[in-house]
């Protein structure tokens, strides 16, 4: 299955992104009580923010990304991490059965046909394996955000940030496959550059598709530079949502 999110044109920004929280990575990696000498599936790995998290952890990765501008960055990002980078998708990983003891999205379940990756990486783990999906969620309540997000909504009226802000436990009970879901968060204030805070809003695929046009994607740009106009560096308010669950021995 080919990815119908294009990233070729925004990998150079994606890399602008705040990292995930330390916090919630480091509860999630504590509870699910990983053997440091079974790999790890980062599957959209992008361009390596949560693969670099976990490489420096010590664990054996494996990234999966198909789109090549973001793979040709992630792996210069990992170098010297000893991560193994493949091209495929969160479908079809292409990996061998029963291989990894956690795969996991950072960013990218959403983009995916979400049961079909689950088919997928419940057949790439082995038996007690872990699923678990990750974000990081600005805080839209913060003053500032706000502003921003009256930008977006005056500029496109039926935007929408889709699955990526929904609660997902409910789609990973229902494949049968994992359960019970877990859920952790970790809070955390990024301090960006003006310049790297709009750049980021760059890689945002979501605006892109729904400003539906280069040119219209430019006016939304130009406006939220001059909602944080006067702000530099800001103070952006994250939140990292984590979503996690066990792989089932047998289906319920």
């Amino acid at each position: 299955m080919q990815p119908s999110w294009d990233y070729t044109t925004l990998a150079a920004t994606y890399d602008k992104r705040p990292d995930y929280s330390d916090e919630a990575i480091e509860r999630l990696l504590a509870g699910l009580g990983l053997d440091p000498r079974r790999p790890l599936v980062d599957v959209g790995a992008g361009t390596g923010k949560l693969t670099v998290a976990l490489a420096r952890r010590g664990y054996q990765i494996v990234a999966v990304e198909p789109n090549d501008a973001m793979r040709e960055l992630g792996e210069q990002n990992t170098t010297g991490l000893g991560v193994r980078w493949i091209a495929a998708t969160g479908e079809a990983t292409t990996l061998p059965d029963a291989f990894a003891q956690l795969a996991i999205f950072g960013s990218s379940f959403n983009v995916t046909d979400r049961p079909r990756a689950l088919r997928e990486s419940a057949r790439i783990l082995v038996p007690t394996g872990w699923f678990a999906c990750l974000w990081n969620h600005r805080d839209l309540d913060d003053p500032l955000q706000s502003q921003v997000e009256a930008v977006i909504a005056r500029m496109v009226p039926s935007y929408d940030y889709g699955v990526r802000r929904e609660d997902q436990a409910e789609i990973i009970e229902a494949s049968g496959l994992f359960g019970p879901v877990q859920r952790l968060e970790g809070r955390f204030v990024a301090r960006v550059p003006a310049g790297d805070y709009l750049t980021a809003w760059r890689s945002h695929a979501t605006l892109y598709r729904q400003a539906a046009g280069d040119a219209r994607f430019e006016e939304i740009m130009h406006a939220i530079s001059a909602a944080v106009a006067g702000h530099d560096p800001l103070q952006v308010p994250y939140t990292t949502r984590v979503w996690y669950a066990q792989r089932r021995l047998t289906a319920p």
